[in-house]
């Protein structure tokens, strides 16, 4: 599994995945930082494989209309800490890896469940 952090998404996400075995970048890490648009994004996600990791409702639609990004994990947690963030991403690393190396699809993690589904 690849990820790819949006924007919004705190360095110590990075971190953490980098130290879970994933290999992790950030948007600011692209050529044009945090000015670089969606489509563009979505693009090197897809090209690289990697799993747009996003709080960003944006995202989500696109995944749903346009079928890119191809692997997204969407934050529905409010404004959480980065802790909190990280704590949930670790109760659930071994389940997102699995999903996002077999699949193209969707996770969506909220407070009380993680919601998973495949495009049609």
């Amino acid at each position: 599994m690849k990820a790819l952090c949006d924007v919004h998404i705190a360095f110590k996400v990075v971190y953490f995945l980098q130290k879970n075995g994933i290999e992790t970048k950030h948007v600011n890490e692209l050529p044009n930082g945090c000015f670089t648009a969606d489509p563009e994004i979505c693009d090197f996600a897809d090209q690289g494989d990697y799993v747009m990791i996003t709080k960003d409702a944006d995202f989500l639609d696109s995944f749903l209309l346009q079928k890119s990004p191809r692997k997204l994990l969407k934050i529905n947690l409010g404004n959480i800490t980065t802790s909190r963030l990280i704590a949930i991403l670790e109760e659930n690393i071994d389940y997102l890896k699995s999903f996002f190396e077999t699949n193209e699809g969707c996770i969506e993690i909220y407070s009380d469940r993680i919601f998973a589904y495949k495009p049609n």
